[in-house]
């Protein structure tokens, strides 16, 4: 799936070996830590398809204007800003600038290191004149040092002696025009995308104060509607044997420290660039200036060698906890350090904001939260970083006022997260596909539930925690309503009573605003079970902390009980002629979208399609009722499972990167095992191979979350319902071995997946209890458990297709047929119905 001739296999490389200015290269090679991140642009600064410097929640508000205002429409959009760019160290040989797109190039080499977290790159060129030049460039985001970033460049004239200039610089690029903006540069996005960030015409980055003192460079800036601040100051050292001397120039847009050189035949320059970046939601930009210089002064201090070395020590640590190992794929292996880097770097230093749909790698989606976090991004953090988990849920906790208003304005009580956003607030324009997804609600609380089962972490839940599960279950208990059937059509007396929830959007956003979807009403249920068992929980063995509880959320007598009682008459859909569970109460009156026969240029469907045409379908943009079997596995049988896969994935598109993994977990557990390989490569060279064309906009960290789910819960058989830990591995078949770490209740496990064994480990903590296929353990630390395997489980060949559709007929008696949408020229005859 990736050009092996310019991406050659490393399992703890990614290297490039052709230059080129491409959108896909600046989010592959892009450094971050979850607060700060850096696009990978080339260091000259010019073509670039985005020169980005985001900070995470750094970001512009702006009125949304709809065709037809009604009451409650998201009103203000939020979008990320772009951060004054450092990253511009010009070199300029004989007066000449160096321009890779027309040099002479010999020798170029581009590597992230995914151990040290370096980004370096080699280019040696020769001039016109043939002079041959040296340029060495290393970049990194501190994970240690969350507003610390570090450039390095060191260049030499090989063969002769030549005058050379190094320019470094500040650029406003959000609002510069010309050479400050760069030259944007093609990609094949389409021109009409949803996905991408807004595009703001006024000024955003209002300048305050800026100043030049010695080698040091400050801008600062005023976020003009947002009100939100920001700085930057950066800091310079060179180092060299030659002659030089030193220019500034600072102005409100730029800043810059210009060195020139007179270069001797083989005596390298090094520059040194330091930069701090300091964001608020208020404080001044002067005080944010002033921690900028006490970052530097500190890293100034320690030395760049030490924040190097730091680096690699923070990532041994990150390795130890995180590695998953593939045995005998190095090129597999390669791929899957790449996405576990990625979610480093997306939520690391998040501390306490949202991890972004792109992290901090591109604007794509606005910057905005989704819940992307808690359902793909959350459990990798929870097993093996659990502190990030942690910060991550918090920031979930401080949007709780805003969501508590968002629900009183749309009539519920308790609490509705936003869709998506930056600041708390809905910032989604479209409420068929964004606001009425309450099932996010459900999703925080799962993410919840399931880091304080794993972590133990019962003081969080009493003391902040449990008030998510409450609002969001209370929102449940209003949004839907009883409905009471006849036991029998016509007999008196008492029916069954069941709950329903209606007028909602699933995760497939193909289908929207129905009644009874599947994924929510599974995810509602779990959702008031789980709010009323913590209740009784704490009340009963934390008493004080429970009047707390009462005293922050008003809870009633009896509510968690009725609670309980509208998840025992949850309403899920089950359909008895085609033995399936219908993804909403109506998808099976929808015609069939024959997948199989749309043109591969009509794909993906959102960018071809009016939304009307593909509601009428039943057609998926991802696995909807089928992550519901994930999640909530436990209430559904193997054979539910397997013709509930065996219905939907011919129908699923896939046009949400978020959608292969769930159904790589589903085909390895009811035994589609070539299958869930293939879906599970698909979701490891998203971005790698840049399947969705979009990876110009940033990492997709859900899916590189996935991946990790993917292998973990798919091929490696974990799961964790209701708090008690179990294995069933589905090794694939060209696949040696495949081990991971895990943290459980304080401990520290590995695991290790064989043909025909699996054995875990306790590295740390006390004895863990679990089971493989039903049969129980208990590994410590003296005692490694090995469990042999008969089987990788069941194996089905193929896959299922749409020919299941030839005879299927609806509970009325009709049938189904499967069609792609077509344009018309002609009146069209329409034949009766046999």
């Amino acid at each position: 799936m990736i050009d092996r001739d310019r991406f050659p296999v490393d399992p703890w490389r990614l290297i490039d070996t052709h230059y080129s200015e491409e959108g896909v290269g600046e989010t592959l090679f892009s450094v971050g830590n979850g607060y700060l991140g850096l696009r990978g642009n080339h260091i000259e600064g010019r073509g670039a398809q985005e020169h980005g410097t985001f900070i995470n929640g750094l970001h512009e508000t702006w009125a949304i204007r709809h065709a037809e205002q009604a009451y409650g429409f998201a009103e203000v959009g939020q979008t990320i800003v772009n951060a004054p760019d450092a990253k511009v160290m010009r070199v300029y040989v004989d007066d000449e600038p160096v321009s890779l797109d027309d040099a002479d190039v010999r020798e170029y080499r581009r590597t992230l290191d995914l151990r040290t977290g370096v980004l370096e790159r080699l280019v040696v060129w020769e001039t016109p004149s043939g002079k041959r030049v040296r340029m060495r460039d290393e970049r990194i985001v501190s994970f240690e040092e969350r507003h610390l970033a570090v450039l390095r460049l060191e260049v030499v004239v090989e063969n002769s002696d030549a005058p050379v200039t190094i320019s470094c610089q500040l650029l406003n690029r959000q609002d510069g025009a010309g050479v400050y903006a760069g030259t944007p540069i093609g990609t094949k996005a389409a021109a009409f995308d949803p996905r991408k960030a807004e595009k703001i015409a006024d000024r955003v980055l209002e300048p305050a104060e800026h100043w030049q003192d010695g080698l040091r460079s400050a801008l600062s800036y005023r976020v003009a509607d947002s009100g939100m601040t920001v700085a930057v100051v950066a800091d310079h050292v060179v180092e060299t044997e030659n002659e030089y001397n030193a220019r500034t120039l600072i102005e409100a847009d730029i800043a810059k420290n210009v060195f020139r050189v007179q270069a001797k035949a083989g005596v390298p320059i090094t520059v040194t660039k330091l930069v701090s970046y300091h964001t608020s939601r208020g404080v001044p930009p002067r005080e944010l200036v002033d921690r900028c210089r006490r970052s530097l002064d500190r890293a100034a201090d320690e030395g760049v060698e030490t924040v190097f070395r730091r680096q690699r020590e923070w990532l041994d640590a990150f390795w130890e906890r995180s590695d998953v190992q593939i045995g005998g794929r190095d090129d597999l292996q390669q791929a899957t350090r790449w996405c576990l880097f990625q979610l480093a770097q997306a939520s690391a230093r998040a501390d306490g904001a949202g991890v972004p749909a792109k992290g901090v790698s591109g604007s794509g989606y606005s910057g905005h939260y989704f819940w992307d976090t808690e359902i793909y991004v959350l459990p990798f953090l929870t097993y093996t970083s659990p502190r990030w988990a942690y910060n991550a849920l918090r920031a979930r906790v401080r949007m709780l006022p805003a969501a508590r208003r968002r629900a009183s304005q749309l009539n519920e009580a308790g609490a509705l997260f936003p869709w998506r956003s930056i600041n708390g607030e809905e910032a989604s324009a479209y409420y068929a596909a964004g606001t009425a997804q309450y099932h996010i609600n459900a999703d925080i609380s799962f993410a919840l539930g399931k880091y304080v089962r794993a972590t133990g972490d019962e003081e969080f839940l009493r003391r902040e925690g449990a008030d998510i599960a409450i609002e969001t279950a209370r929102l449940w208990a209003t949004l839907g309503f009883w409905r009471a059937s006849r036991l029998v059509e016509g007999a008196p007396g008492d029916g069954i009573e069941t709950f329903h929830i209606h007028g909602v959007t699933g995760p497939d956003e193909y289908t929207t605003v129905v009644n009874d979807n599947l994924y929510t009403n599974v995810m509602a249920r779990y959702n008031l079970r789980y709010a009323a068992k913590i209740v009784r929980e704490i009340k009963e063995s934390h008493p004080d902390d429970y009047v707390k509880l009462v005293d922050r959320t008003g809870l009633g007598p009896g509510e968690a009980e009725a609670w309980d009682r509208a998840a025992e008459a949850m309403y899920i859909p089950y359909s008895e002629g085609l033995g399936i569970h219908p993804q909403d109460s109506l998808f099976l009156e929808r015609e069939v979208w024959d997948l199989a026969n749309t043109p591969a240029e009509q794909r993906p469907l959102l960018l071809h399609f009016h939304p009307l045409v593909i509601y009428r379908f039943q057609v998926l943009k991802q696995a909807d009722v089928v992550l519901a079997l994930f999640l909530q596995g436990n209430h559904f049988t193997p054979e539910e499972k397997k013709a509930d896969f065996d219905y939907y994935d011919p129908l699923t598109t896939g046009d949400s990167t978020l959608s292969a993994v769930v159904q790589s977990i589903l085909a390895a557990e009811v035994g589609y095992q070539d299958l869930a390989q293939k879906y599970f490569e698909q979701s490891l060279f998203v971005d790698l191979h840049d399947l969705h064309h979009n990876a110009a906009d940033g990492v997709h960290v859900a899916s590189a979350g996935g991946v990790w789910t993917a292998l973990v819960c798919g091929f490696g058989g974990m799961r964790d319902y209701a708090g008690d830990l179990s294995f069933d591995p589905r090794l694939p078949a060209s696949w040696p071995s495949l081990s991971f770490p895990l943290q459980w209740q304080g401990s520290t496990l590995h695991v290790t997946v064989t043909k025909d064994e699996l054995r875990v480990q306790v590295r740390s903590g006390p004895p863990v209890p679990f089971s493989v296929r039903e049969a129980s353990y208990i590994a410590t630390v003296e005692d490694e458990v090995v469990v042999p395997l008969a089987d990788q489980g069941p194996l089905i060949p193929g896959r299922p297709t749409l020919r299941q559709f030839a005879d299927a007929r609806r509970e009325d008696g009709t049938r189904m047929s499967a069609s792609v949408p077509v344009i018309t020229t002609t009146i069209p005859v329409i034949e009766p119905i046999d």
